[in-house]
C-alpha cells in the first residue's frame, strides 16, 4: 500500500524535520512546500497565519498540508515579541541581545514558546487546528554561541534550554510537539488510517 502524501507548509528545513520526526512514527509520506511558494505572514494571529500557509500549500500542490506558526511569549513584555518574533530583530544576534537588554532590569523572567498548528485537506479547508506551550524563563545570557530564542529559553522539567532538547523531548514538552499531538488522531482519520 503507497503512503500518503503530506505537506509540510515551510521553507524552513529545520522546521520540516522537526515536524516529520514527530509525526514521523505515523505510516505517512513527506514533501516540504514547492520552493517557488513565498507566503507572506499578514494574520494577526498565529493561528491565521498558519491558515495563510497551509491554504496556500494545500492549493499549490493539491496534498493534506500542515503548518504552523509559532512565538516566544515574555510576561514582563506583555507577551511580546509573540507574533514577531520572526522579524523582532534581522538576525538571531541582535534578538538575542534586544530581548536581554529589554529584561536587563527585571527579575520576572518567566515566558512560554507558543505553536499553533493547522491540517488542512487538499483544497485548503480547515480540518482541525491545535495549540501547544512550552513553559520556561529567559536566562540572563544565551547558553550557548549562534543560538536563536531557543539558546536563552530555559526548560524546567528538562533541565536545559529549549535549544538543548533531545528530539524526544521536542516531542513531549515542546510547543510544536505538543500541537502535533493533538492533530495526530486527525491525520490518521483524514488518510484512513484510524483503526
Amino acid at each position: 500500500m503507497t503512503k500518503p502524501l503530506l505537506t509540510i507548509a515551510s521553507g524552513n528545513p529545520k522546521k520540516v524535520a522537526e515536524i516529520e520526526e514527530m509525526i514521523g512514527p505515523l505510516p505517512i509520506n513527506f514533501q516540504s512546500q514547492p520552493k517557488e511558494l513565498s507566503i507572506e505572514e499578514t494574520g494577526l494571529t498565529y493561528l491565521e497565519n498558519a491558515l495563510l500557509k497551509a491554504r496556500a500549500a494545500s492549493q499549490a500542490t493539491g496534498t493534506w498540508t500542515i503548518a504552523d506558526d509559532s512565538g516566544l511569549e515574555v510576561d514582563a513584555l506583555d507577551g511580546g515579541p509573540g507574533l514577531f518574533s520572526a522579524r523582532f530583530a534581522p538576525s538571531n544576534e541582535e534578538k538575542i541581545q534586544k530581548i536581554l537588554k529589554l529584561l536587563i532590569d527585571t527579575p520576572y523572567r518567566s515566558a512560554r514558546f507558543r505553536s499553533v498548528m493547522v491540517l488542512c485537506d487538499p483544497t485548503g479547508n480547515l480540518i482541525k487546528d491545535a495549540e501547544g506551550m512550552c513553559w520556561g524563563e529567559i536566562l540572563k545570557a544565551p547558553a550557548y554561541p549562534q543560538g536563536e530564542f531557543d539558546s536563552l529559553f530555559w526548560v524546567r522539567e528538562s533541565g536545559c534550554t529549549y535549544g538543548e532538547l533531545s528530539k524526544e523531548q521536542l516531542t513531549k514538552l515542546g510547543s510544536r510537539g505538543k500541537a502535533a499531538r493533538i492533530l495526530a488522531p486527525y491525520l490518521l482519520k483524514a488518510f484512513n488510517l484510524a483503526s
